[in-house]
């Protein structure tokens, strides 16, 4: 039904590598645009061109998103991700990460057991979206192999997360200028920001992502280092869960993104001068991701929502609420900054790559790195927290 048919790769490749550069130009050269970050704008022109029928909501380029580049994507943005660092570098964030993350347990048990009855396979959709909103939508590709949902499942949630998201990242950015917040809570690197003042002709992105010096040996080693990891990883988890082990060691070390994580970063803990010194891994990983957000904001069917997807809208709905509502009030219990509780629940919802975006945007520069860390942390423990709620309800 789309005007661009599901199988002419050449235009929707061209699409989509080109709509995600226009959205990394939107978010350098426009404080607009730097306001919403580039990734919200994929994920909303994706959103809009599928909902014309412009573009298809099922195609192989799509697949091959999923299958190929979020793959090599997640090592390149792990390179520096020495779990040894975590704690001495994102230290106060990663505590409120963890508390952020067991509001979204909460909220996969309030929302089962609120509306449960009514959610298709609410069992299943409880395990992804709990892997999804502690590790971001990495995590969710994990979880929806790992319980066999069903396809059409799968889209519902798929466009119920994507909506939720969307919109509570508008949430996560409105927060730190509404005043009850800057009243409740301390906010020191929103004040840093606003006294140091900015370039007028430069958003915080345009500075965080300048020119940087890289070779062809960096390219090489970033990109054959990443597709290395990704496809040991893929081989291995396949032949775990084509082996007779036990079903929990299929369930947990079959998952190919788990595998992907991990090794990743084991190999940056144990080599971390090799790993780290890899010149624009950052930048061809997040350029990859960059792809993934257009494609998420793909299956996000206006119409779906309305006549397949409201209830599994509603049951994300109450996660993410949930999972706001507790990181808000035990930040402000233990005295956390407005801005490391907000990082935090971002890295829940959406993942490190969001998480990051999101510092970037706002100009916290010292939340980058730890926004990146506990989103990799969330990457190791969503899929077992997803494994252990959605086998709850099993």
């Amino acid at each position: 039904m789309s005007l661009i048919k599901p199988d002419d790769v050449w235009l929707l490749g061209g699409f989509l590598v080109g709509w995600a550069a226009v959205s990394i130009y939107l978010e350098q050269h426009y404080k607009w645009a730097a306001k919403v970050t580039g990734a919200i704008i994929a994920l909303i022109g994706a959103l809009i061109l599928a909902n014309l029928n412009i573009i298809p909501t099922d195609s192989p380029v799509w697949d091959g998103v999923w299958s190929y580049v979020v793959p090599v994507a997640v090592p390149l943005l792990l390179f520096k991700a020495d779990i040894r660092k975590i704690w001495s570098m994102s230290g106060r964030t990663f505590l409120i990460f963890n508390i952020s993350a067991v509001g979204t347990m909460l909220g996969a048990l309030l929302a089962t057991l609120l509306i449960g009855k009514w959610v298709p396979e609410a069992a299943k959709v409880a395990g992804m979206m709990t892997g999804s909103y502690i590790g971001g939508g990495v995590n969710f590709a994990a979880m929806s192999a790992a319980f066999k949902a069903s396809g059409e499942v799968v889209s519902a949630t798929t466009v119920a997360d994507n909506l939720n998201m969307a919109l509570y990242f508008f949430v996560l950015l409105a927060i730190p200028g509404i005043t009850y917040f800057k009243k409740a809570y301390n906010h020191p690197y929103e004040d840093k920001m606003l006294e140091g003042g900015s370039d007028s002709n430069k958003t915080n992105a345009a500075k965080y992502w300048g020119a940087k010096e890289i070779s062809l040996q960096d390219i090489a080693l970033a990109m054959g280092s990443a597709v290395v990891i990704a496809a040991l990883s893929t081989k291995f988890a396949s032949f775990v869960k084509a082996s007779s082990a036990p079903w929990i060691i299929r369930m947990v070390f079959g998952q190919q993104y788990l595998i992907i994580t991990t090794l990743t970063v084991v190999l940056a803990s144990f080599f971390p001068n090799f790993f780290s010194n890899i010149k624009g891994a950052d930048e061809l990983g997040t350029f990859l991701i960059y792809l993934f957000f257009v494609v998420i904001g793909v299956p996000a069917s206006i119409s779906m929502i309305l006549t397949k997807a409201p209830i599994i809208l509603l049951y994300c709905a109450i996660m993410v609420i949930a999972n706001m509502i507790v990181s808000l009030v035990m930040g402000k219990i233990l005295k956390f900054n407005l801005e490391e509780i907000l990082i935090a629940s971002n890295a829940n919802i959406g993942g490190p790559t969001t998480a990051a975006a999101m510092a970037i945007a706002k100009g916290w520069d010292e939340l980058v790195l730890p926004a990146v860390l506990v989103g990799v942390w969330g990457y190791v423990i969503g899929n077992y927290c997803g494994l252990f709620i959605g086998n709850l309800f099993m």
